[in-house]
């Protein structure tokens, strides 16, 4: 097989660089899959940096999703056939063009969905469901608040919630972005480069929920603008993670503050949260109404430069790497 190795561990996206690998072999109750494409995601940025390590007898080779065909069956497996098309959640593995996986963390793909697009949904999809649906409880008529709203992450909420029957506020840097945020669908899309974000989300009713990936710098806005009962869900800290929290505000508002991370759940409990996520969320990928868009793509042997393309922060949408 071939994967993507990152020499010493750690490194520069320019260390990133394609190697060759004895092939991976199903155990029992997991599946191999011929990876035709994978996400890039910041987790896997983290990981090259050595600030975000693999959980124990997780792969060390880079990528958390990818999607392509199942090619070999381990014993036990049942319900998946060879040749189904699939996309797969991982705790690493993904930079590759084998990746083997626990056979209850796939999604079947529709027909009319690629692998590109497919291999975008694994990680964002279980993500925003479970920060904004399960812990977040985000119900029909609320109001969704979306930090750094045109990251795969942004872009995937935006549609969830829209699609789920909620309001979205959404924020960004620059009216490019503001713009992209708009057409997702983002019933509000500020500018945070332009506007006073306090006034505007206040004036857009404020949030009932809110999906955070800035941190720091956003956390006393947060509390600001909560309404009373509401969640504010921690999923990235990319200004910092130290902040001040006013507790009589939120024991006066009755806050929910939650935080979590995906990557590090156990095996049965991926399985819970992917079977949530196939029986709401995912009829809303075959119907239409949640496809991220994607910003680029880039071969396998170039994941480099995908990584670079997420470190610069222009994206609009999701990064793919398509393996040949």
């Amino acid at each position: 097989m071939k994967r993507i190795s990152i020499p010493g561990g750690t490194g520069p996206a320019t260390a990133l660089s394609l190697v060759e690998a004895p092939d991976v072999e199903p155990g029992p109750g997991e599946v191999r899959i011929r990876v035709h494409a994978a996400g890039i995601n910041r987790p896997d940025l983290l990981q090259r940096e050595g600030r975000y390590p693999p959980p124990p007898g997780a792969p060390e080779t880079l990528g958390l999703e990818v999607a392509g065909e199942v090619d070999r069956l381990g014993d036990g497996v049942t319900g998946v056939a060879i040749g189904d098309r699939v996309a797969a959640l991982l705790g690493g593995g993904g930079y590759a063009d084998q990746a083997v996986v626990d056979a209850r963390h796939i999604f079947p793909l529709p027909d009319d969905l690629d692998f590109v697009s497919a291999a975008a949904l694994p990680e964002t999809l279980s993500t925003v469901f479970a920060n904004v649906f399960e812990d977040g409880r985000l119900q029909a008529g609320e109001t969704l608040l979306v930090h750094g709203a045109t990251s795969g992450i942004g872009v995937t909420a935006i549609q969830m919630a829209r699609a789920a029957g909620a309001r979205v506020i959404a924020t960004s840097r620059g009216k490019a972005k503001a713009d992209a945020a708009r057409a997702m669908g983002a019933d509000f899309s500020l500018d945070a480069q332009s506007v006073d974000l306090e006034t505007a989300i206040r004036q857009a009713g404020g949030a009932d929920v809110i999906l955070d990936m800035v941190g720091a710098d956003y956390a006393a806005l947060n509390q600001s603008v909560l309404n009373a009962g509401g969640r504010w869900s921690v999923i990235a800290t990319l200004s910092g993670a130290r902040v001040e929290i006013d507790l009589m505000r939120l024991m006066l508002k009755r806050i929910v503050l939650t935080g979590s991370t995906l990557r590090s759940r156990s095996a049965d409990e991926k399985a819970r949260l992917i079977a949530a996520v196939r029986q709401t969320a995912w009829p809303w990928v075959k119907s239409g109404q949640v496809r991220p868009p994607i910003d680029a793509t880039f071969p396998l042997a170039d994941a480099g430069l995908a990584h670079l393309r997420l470190e610069a922060g222009e994206h609009i949408g999701k990064i793919g790497l398509v393996v040949d």
